[in-house]
């Protein structure tokens, strides 16, 4: 596989680098997610996992499908979705950290 993701030879070491980069974002959000967790109150806390579970269905939705050919995911799109949602859990940490937390941004 690509060592240099910068100068990629074929579609299969793009693939590697791409995976590359979303479990590093998937990292980031998880580590998010935890961080944020708590820092809130049960209520707050279902809430989140609420809004989570539903972030995940709806980036699975527009970034992945099955046809007749297999299953396909769209790598890009899926990291991109996932380092905006990690954004947003960090602005909500630091709101908790500022101004207190507000359950009411939670989604």
């Amino acid at each position: 596989f690509a060592d240099n993701c910068d100068k990629v030879k074929e579609g299969f070491d793009g693939l590697y680098c791409l995976q590359k980069v979303f479990f590093a974002a998937d990292k980031d959000l998880n580590d998010a997610y935890k961080k944020l967790n708590t820092l809130l109150d049960k209520n707050a806390k279902s809430k989140l996992k609420e809004g989570q579970l539903k972030w995940i269905n709806e980036r699975n939705t527009e970034c992945s499908w099955k046809d007749e050919r297999g299953s396909f995911v769209n790598m890009e799109c899926a990291t991109t979705k996932t380092i905006s949602r990690t954004n947003f859990l960090n602005d909500r940490i630091r709101e908790c950290k500022s101004t207190g937390c507000q359950p009411s941004e939670l989604k």
